[in-house]
C-alpha cells in the first residue's frame, strides 16, 4: 500500500495517542477515517484536529466486546462501502506482580489488548480480502519482545499479539493482504496516566511518580511514531520498531536472548 489517499482505514484507541496522531497524518494523505474508542470526547477532539476532506465517522466501541466488534465492522462497510486498512491499536497498561495481580485486572488487559486485536482482525478481514490491496497494522510494544518484572500481564498480551500477527502474515503472504506488527518503546501518550499501574518496574512508588517518571523517560511524539508506522507500512516492513529506546532493546534481546533478563535488570536496579 504505497498511498492511503481515497482509502478507508479504521483506527481503534483514536482519542487520543498514537491513534489520533495516525488518525490526523492519514487525513492529511487524503483518507477516509472510521475512528472508534470508548472516549467520544476524545473522538470529537480528534475529529477537529483532522484537516483532511475524506469521511471521518466516529463511533464509541469496547475493543473487548466481540458482539460490539463485529456490529462495528458491519457499520463501518455500511457508512463507507469499503475498509482497505485496520489498525488495532486500542491498548491499555498493567503493571503489577504475578503474586499481587487480581484475574480480575489480568482479565481486562487481556480482553483489550488481546481480544481486542483479535475480534478487529477478524471482524474486518473478509472485507479486507475483498479489496485489491489491503493492511492490517496490529499495535504490540517492545514489550513484546521483551520481558521486566511486574509487566507479566502487559507482557502476555503483548507478546500474544506479535505471535498472533506473525502467524497471519504468514497465513496471507501470498494474498492482497499486507500485515504488520507495530513494537512502540516510550511514547509520549496517556497509556501509564490511565493504566493500572500498581508496581512499579523500579521499585514501589505511587501512580503519580510513575507518571512523572513515564513522561520524562518517553522520547518519542505520536506525531513521529505515526510517520514511522506509516511510513513502514508503505515500505512493506513486516516488523516496526518505533523510538531509539526500542531499537536498543531489540538489540539487545537480539545479542542476549537469555541474558537481556539481567542486563535490564541491573539498570532497573539503578533507575530504583
Amino acid at each position: 500500500m504505497q498511498s492511503f489517499s481515497n482509502k478507508v482505514v479504521v483506527i481503534t484507541g483514536a482519542a487520543s495517542g498514537i491513534g489520533r496522531a495516525l488518525a490526523q497524518q492519514l487525513s492529511r494523505e487524503g483518507a477516509h477515517l472510521a475512528l472508534s474508542d470508548v472516549n467520544m470526547k476524545g473522538l470529537e477532539e480528534t475529529r477537529s484536529l483532522l484537516s483532511g476532506h475524506g469521511k471521518v465517522t466516529l463511533s464509541a466501541l469496547n475493543v473487548a466486546d466481540r458482539d460490539a466488534f463485529e456490529a462495528y465492522a458491519t457499520q463501518v462497510v455500511a457508512d463507507h462501502g469499503q475498509v482497505d486498512a485496520v489498525i488495532n491499536n486500542a491498548g491499555v497498561a498493567l503493571s503489577e506482580t504475578v503474586a499481587n495481580m487480581s484475574y480480575e485486572d489480568m482479565e481486562w488487559i487481556v480482553n483489550i489488548n488481546f481480544w481486542g486485536v483479535v475480534y478487529g482482525t477478524k471482524a474486518f478481514l473478509p472485507h479486507l480480502q475483498s479489496r485489491p490491496e489491503a493492511a492490517i497494522i496490529n499495535i504490540s510494544s517492545i514489550f513484546g519482545i521483551i520481558a521486566l518484572p511486574t509487566q507479566a500481564a502487559y507482557n502476555a498480551t503483548k507478546f500474544a499479539v506479535r505471535g498472533f500477527t506473525e502467524s497471519l502474515r504468514q497465513e496471507l503472504a501470498d494474498t492482497n493482504v499486507f500485515v504488520t506488527t507495530v513494537h512502540p518503546g516510550g511514547i509520549k501518550t496517556n497509556i501509564v496516566r490511565n493504566g493500572r499501574m500498581k508496581t512499579s518496574l523500579a521499585g514501589e512508588k505511587d501512580h503519580a511518580t510513575q507518571i512523572a517518571e513515564f513522561e520524562k523517560m518517553a522520547r518519542t511524539t505520536p506525531a513521529q511514531a505515526a510517520d514511522v508506522i506509516l511510513s513502514g507500512v508503505k515500505q512493506q516492513k513486516r516488523r516496526i520498531l518505533i523510538g531509539a529506546d526500542a531499537r536498543l532493546m531489540d538489540r539487545i534481546q537480539r545479542w542476549f536472548p537469555v541474558r537481556y533478563s539481567g542486563i535490564f535488570g541491573w539498570v532497573l536496579k539503578k533507575l530504583a
